[in-house]
């Protein structure tokens, strides 16, 4: 059986130390396409959200030994919000004027990223929308070709569940407690690496 990915919390301690590379690397999993699809929605160029993304990780690990697990008031989404809003301040500000305008340009994407709030919610949408796309991915091995077809076309590609059955010749339960096994084991794993980031933690 394979081995249980950490808790959460487990995995944020386990940041602190540089060496760890298979944390930093489930953590990037999740975060970097996080903060990368947060800032190309806030009307950054996608070489300067790959530049941002960079430069949030790298306050991340200077930072994250300052971050307090049993503080009720810092929420992990909160923190790594709050560090994500500050580096797309910084970005925008120290950004060159439009020749064209004389302006900086960026008026309307400083607008949207004031509201530290807004920043921590969209942080939270797009976590546990990578966090599916991880575990997913993570969980796809532990089924045969057929279970993981019988989900993946009744619920990603939305097809009905009698219609699969009859491409497939299953029966219509056998398709729907494929679909259930797969989807419960995905929620498994989202729970264990999102629980740092839910609104019960």
């Amino acid at each position: 059986m394979d081995k249980w990915p950490d808790t959460s919390e487990s995995l944020i301690q386990r940041l602190n130390d540089p060496q760890d590379a298979a944390a930093w690397t489930e953590f990037l999993a999740i975060y970097r396409p996080v903060v990368i699809r947060m800032t190309l929605r806030r009307g950054l160029q996608h070489a300067d959200a790959d530049d941002l993304a960079q430069r949030v990780f790298l306050s991340v690990a200077k930072k994250v030994s300052e971050w307090e697990p049993y503080n009720s008031e810092t929420r992990f989404r909160n923190w790594l919000g709050r560090i994500a809003r500050n580096a797309i301040l910084n970005a925008l500000t120290r950004a060159k004027p439009d020749r064209a305008t004389g302006a900086g340009g960026h008026d309307a994407i400083l607008d949207q990223v004031h509201d530290a709030s807004d920043l921590s919610s969209a942080l939270m949408i797009e976590a546990r929308r990578q966090a599916v796309l991880v575990s997913a991915h993570a969980v796809q091995a532990e089924f045969s070709a057929s279970t993981w077809s019988m989900f993946y076309q009744t619920t990603i590609e939305e097809i009905p569940i009698k219609d699969v059955a009859q491409q497939l010749g299953r029966s219509a339960g056998a398709v729907y407690i494929a679909r259930c096994r797969v989807m419960q084991r995905i929620k498994e794993r989202v729970q264990s690496l999102s629980s740092f980031w839910s609104d019960e933690s």
